[in-house]
């Protein structure tokens, strides 16, 4: 019979049990943090068209906030308003901007607080760089 050398075995790769059922809680985890998080971010980005699409279709900050307010009625988002928006200018010179939190609550008294803001002026500043 021929006997297995000892450097033969402990050179063995892989994962133990504990490090596999550690990595499946740990991507488990993650996964259900990515599902709570990824409604709001959908919202943010749907805020920041609808803030594109007003400035499109008003020349005066008053103009502006009503159309905000029938796209987000439209979209049935209410985390944020037409009174909320930061307006600067006037015409095509309307700078807007927005800022506002969202709170998702995890799991007993852990929740996450998110800080969503934009701008319209990062537009103008990337659309001078082409």
């Amino acid at each position: 019979m021929r006997m297995r050398s000892k450097s033969v075995e402990s050179a063995q790769n892989g994962f133990s049990l504990t490090g596999f059922l550690s990595s499946i809680v740990i991507i488990v985890v993650a996964g259900l943090l990515i599902l709570r998080i990824a409604p709001g971010v959908v919202e943010y980005w749907a805020i920041g068209r609808a803030v594109s699409a007003a400035k499109v279709m008003a020349k005066t900050p008053a103009e502006l906030r009503a159309s905000f307010n029938k796209i987000l009625a439209a979209g049935n988002i209410d985390v944020i308003e037409g009174k909320n928006l930061e307006i600067t200018g006037i015409g095509d010179d309307m700078q807007v901007s927005f800022a506002y939190q969202k709170k998702i609550h995890l799991v007993g008294p852990a929740s996450l607080v998110i800080d969503y803001k934009s701008s319209t002026a990062a537009e103008i500043s990337t659309k001078s760089d082409i």
